[in-house]
């Protein structure tokens, strides 16, 4: 019996994370307060947990397969035994991916087994196909992923030091679980990965989510605007060209400073209307959550919408 504590979850992720700067750790952040807001509203069941999104690499085939992961949040000194049942998915996930499904992402729902106590290098993952007409056996992750090319040569993902004290130790699970899920993927497979702040169903449509924190600009061209990175607007846009029932939203937590980070509002806006009010000069823009320099474009604030339960009512 082995479980797995919140300190080698700390040690695991200071080596697997790049760099933890102030704009990627409010990100993250973020991402919890938004859970926590929509739950308080009373939409706790309409949104999935995180995940990654996954597209192929190499030549003539970069982005011809894609892939959605959703994993089991792994909890501290819990067991999870090799031979023990996996619990099922959340019956919501079903619903929202078999909206990727029929547009040609294969979903996956994964989980965990710890095979020696407080060693991540011990945990394997099984995951079940989800959003198809038949039950899928869970099977070990990530082998029979189909459409991803194999790493040719070891690559180590674990060789760096970052100090990851900012995460607070209630969501080190959570950052931990989707880390480690990232690493035991690409690993294994060659591919472009990115995260998945959650899916939100909507009345009509599904909706994948990008969410982020920010402090409102202003120029004389556009007047108040929210900037957004290139790649989420591109992640975004990808979501739109495969389209189906799948719609994307922008969400912002508006704060007035990033010291105390003091909510002004939560605020939302789809592509559709994303991209059609974005300004189409891309402007230099702070550090982006890996620490280099970031492009945005601009999105006027007069055309984003407050996010409430309203308004969530209505998508």
């Amino acid at each position: 019996m082995s479980s797995i504590s919140l300190q080698s979850m700390q040690n695991y992720l200071s080596r697997s994370i790049t760099s933890l700067n102030q704009n990627k750790l409010n990100g993250l952040l973020a991402e919890v307060d938004f859970r926590n807001y929509l739950a308080n509203i009373g939409f706790a069941q309409k949104i999935s947990m995180g995940g990654w999104i996954a597209r192929s690499e190499g030549q003539n085939t970069f982005g011809h397969q894609t892939a959605v992961f959703f994993p089991t949040t792994i909890q501290p000194n819990q067991i999870y035994p090799p031979n023990s049942p996996i619990p099922s998915p959340p019956l919501g996930l079903h619903t929202m991916c078999a909206t990727f499904h029929q547009i040609g992402i294969r979903s996956y729902h994964c989980a965990a087994t710890v095979n020696v106590q407080n060693n991540p290098l011990s945990i394997q993952w099984h995951y079940t196909e989800l959003g198809i007409p038949n039950q899928s056996p869970y099977q070990l992750f990530p082998s029979g992923i189909p459409g991803f090319n194999p790493r040719p040569r070891n690559y180590n993902f674990l060789r760096y030091n970052t100090d990851i004290s900012g995460i607070p130790l209630q969501h080190l699970p959570e950052e931990f679980s989707k880390e480690h899920l990232r690493v035991s993927f690409q690993t294994k497979f060659l591919s472009e990965i990115s995260d998945v702040d959650g899916i939100l169903w909507g009345q009509q449509w599904t909706y994948p989510l990008e969410i982020k924190e920010k402090t409102v600009a202003r120029d004389n061209r556009v007047g108040y605007y929210f900037g957004l990175d290139l790649g989420p607007f591109v992640k975004l846009a990808f979501y739109a060209a495969k389209r189906g029932n799948l719609h994307s939203i922008f969400v912002v937590r508006e704060i007035d400073n990033t010291i105390n980070r003091n909510l002004i509002n939560w605020w939302f806006i789809k592509l559709d209307t994303l991209a059609q009010y974005a300004s189409w000069v891309p402007q230099g823009g702070g550090q982006n959550m890996q620490g280099g320099k970031s492009t945005v474009v601009k999105i006027p604030r007069a055309e984003f919408q407050a996010l409430n339960a309203t308004t969530l009512s209505q998508l």
